[in-house]
């Protein structure tokens, strides 16, 4: 399984998606919000009630959670296997890397804050998101709060396909 974690703007959610050319699926998680319009159960989250979420944490059936915005987010544990990519925050990493089940591969993507400042631009976030993203990812994303992964990528001067085989090329050399 390959874990993606890394500030806003550094490409997790563009590489994970390019896994998929090398066979790799999404792992599907679990959210308690409602479904956006064009979001399809099991294909985009798996949307349930708050009660079965908190069930699901009771019986150990989720790697990671967390609470944002009233919701709950979450990736179950039978959502882990040697074919699936994950974009996860650093908690989430943590938590992966106790399960210490299978093929698990963790990966930072960096980028440098000009950098990431132009593509939420060229992505049409607003400026004051893009601040406080900004502000936030210096210490959310911090090397102490991260701590040890496998590899790190600087993606600043990588095209998104470069991003994707270099991904995928290190997970072989880190699973034969």
């Amino acid at each position: 399984m390959i874990v993606i974690t890394g500030a806003s703007a550094t490409g997790k959610s563009v590489a994970a998606k390019g896994l998929e050319q090398y066979g790799f699926k999404k792992a599907i998680t679990t959210t308690t919000r409602l479904p956006r319009e064009g979001e399809v159960d099991g294909v985009d989250y798996f949307f349930v009630s708050k009660e079965e979420f908190e069930k699901r944490i009771k019986e150990n059936k989720l790697v990671e959670y967390t609470l944002y915005n009233e919701n709950y987010y979450g990736c179950g544990v039978d959502q882990v296997s040697d074919d699936k990519v994950i974009v996860t925050d650093p908690n989430g990493l943590h938590a992966f890397k106790r399960l210490n089940k299978g093929n698990l591969v963790t990966f930072l993507l960096l980028c440098d804050d000009d950098t990431r400042k132009a593509r939420m631009i060229k992505r049409g976030d607003k400026e004051d998101k893009i601040i406080e993203r900004l502000t936030n990812d210096k210490k959310d994303f911090d090397r102490n709060v991260i701590g040890e992964v496998d590899f790190e990528i600087d993606t600043r001067n990588l095209s998104k396909q470069a991003t994707i085989d270099r991904i995928y090329n290190l997970y072989l050399t880190k699973v034969k």
